[in-house]
């Protein structure tokens, strides 16, 4: 048919992943853009990192906490948003 296109539309949502300490050495960067189709979630952005990292990063994110634009998130279900800051930080220790 002449004339007639099918249009499809894939939402892409970007997000800027910080890592700190540990996290950053498993990385090897302190700073990195990601883009995941949709509308991901925290576990979206968890196993993406993983999956883009290998083992090293994974043993770390076992033990991470995450702030999302500078709150801190603990339901994995929550969803990013495009533009979001998503910040990976190990257990710290000090005295």
């Amino acid at each position: 048919m002449a004339g007639v296109y099918a249009t499809t539309t894939t939402t892409t949502t970007r997000v800027t992943v910080r890592y700190f300490a540990a996290a950053r050495a498993a990385a090897g960067t302190e700073t990195e853009p990601l883009e995941l189709p949709g509308t991901p979630t925290v576990d979206d952005v968890v196993t993406a990192l993983r999956d883009r990292h290998g083992a090293e990063l994974a043993r770390v994110l076992e033990r991470c906490s995450f702030l999302l634009d500078e709150f801190a998130v603990r339901d994995r279900s929550t969803p990013l948003s495009d533009g979001a800051t998503f910040d990976v930080l190990p257990p710290f220790a000090g005295g």
